[in-house]
């Protein structure tokens, strides 16, 4: 039975959905791409994760079982909309054409950051819970000031909907219709604390609090998050205001590699999710309406493996970077005090990179 609150349009096992408001309006082809995203996504996240255990990053957030809730936006996105992201959009960067490596360099610990946000159009991680909201509805409010159309789309989970930044930016965001896309990927435990304990009603229905439009997604539908966050961009961009946009979704490992996940789920509950795996579902409809050969899945999955494998030696290529780095990116432009600092630094003598 088909929740009539959730918006699918591809069920578990890859049939098709009739739904009144939303249709697919991608070719096998573009479905296909987005496949191959997911699949990418998820073996560079895996092999990350291995690094982790290895010693070789200092933390990781797999993001296992929410790879539609990132590629289906990321896919959605306009070249001029900006993306401010959580510590666990890999997909997102992905989309952005962040090159992998780039990706790991915080969690290597030779960055504050990893890149540019400004070329790829997309946010470095945002670590303190809920901050990233609250910036990105700043940035609408800037967008629309200059009357450009664009769209800003911030993400969180179920856990930082409790955050006071998130529910602030639901504030500003609507008292000024600001042009941003709210996307909260509900994976059902804000590390070890359920949904039921957070919240009494689906929390899409908080934004109608707000004063906007709120809406759940089958979080494991790739094919139903694009076309839900592109219609809610397209709003953005022409004056609609903000939308709140609710990934019902699953993370099937743990939340952060500091995380035990078995000391507060069930493997039962775990492996229901299994079966709604976003990746399967998608190769089911592909292989079934489309007549996908194997060896167009099996060309990806070398693709990936290729990625993996480079993406490792570039990590173990990383070495400590220069002490005096850390002033170079704090303010856009000159600032005394960090010119100060800097200077204390040299002449402490203070410089150098891997030693």
């Amino acid at each position: 039975m088909i929740d009539e609150e959730l918006v699918q349009l591809l069920t578990p096992e890859g049939e098709r959905v009739v739904h009144p408001e939303y249709e697919s309006t991608l070719s096998g082809e573009e479905i296909f791409g987005l496949y191959r995203d997911m699949t990418i996504v998820r073996r560079l996240c895996n092999e990350s994760t291995s690094l982790q255990r290895q010693g070789q990053l200092a933390l990781w957030a797999p993001i296992q079982g929410q790879e539609a809730c990132q590629i289906g936006p990321g896919r959605a996105l306009a070249p001029m909309d900006f993306t401010f992201p959580t510590y666990r959009e890999h997909g997102i960067a992905w989309c952005r054409g962040v090159e992998p490596k780039e990706m790991l360099r915080l969690f290597r610990a030779v960055s504050n950051g990893g890149w540019d946000p400004y070329k790829y159009r997309h946010s470095v991680p945002t670590i303190v819970l809920g901050n990233q909201a609250l910036n990105a509805v700043g940035y609408a409010m800037g967008i629309q000031r200059d009357g450009a159309e664009e769209a800003v789309l911030t993400f969180f989970g179920d856990g930082a909907s409790s955050q006071g930044d998130v529910l602030e930016s639901f504030v500003w965001a609507a008292s000024f219709n600001a042009p941003v896309v709210f996307l909260c990927q509900n994976n059902q435990w804000g590390i070890s604390t359920p949904m039921s304990v957070q919240s009494k009603i689906p929390l899409y229905h908080r934004a109608h609090g707000f004063g906007f439009p709120g809406i759940r997604v089958d979080g494991n539908d790739v094919l139903a998050m694009y076309e839900v966050s592109k219609r809610a961009l397209e709003n953005a961009r022409v004056g609609g205001g903000p939308t709140l946009i609710e990934a019902y979704t699953y993370r099937l490992g743990a939340h952060t590699t500091s995380d035990d996940p078995t000391r507060y789920r069930i493997d039962a509950e775990v492996e229901v999710w299994r079966h709604r795996d976003p990746i399967e579902r998608v190769k089911s409809l592909l292989v079934h309406e489309y007549k996908m050969k194997q060896a167009r899945f099996d060309e990806v999955a070398e693709e990936a493996e290729k990625l993996a494998l480079q993406l490792r030696e570039d990590v173990l290529a990383m070495d400590r970077p220069d002490p005096l780095s850390m002033f170079d990116n704090v303010y856009a432009d000159f600032h005394p005090l960090i010119e100060e600092g800097r200077q204390e630094m040299i002449d402490l003598g203070v410089t150098g990179g891997a030693h």
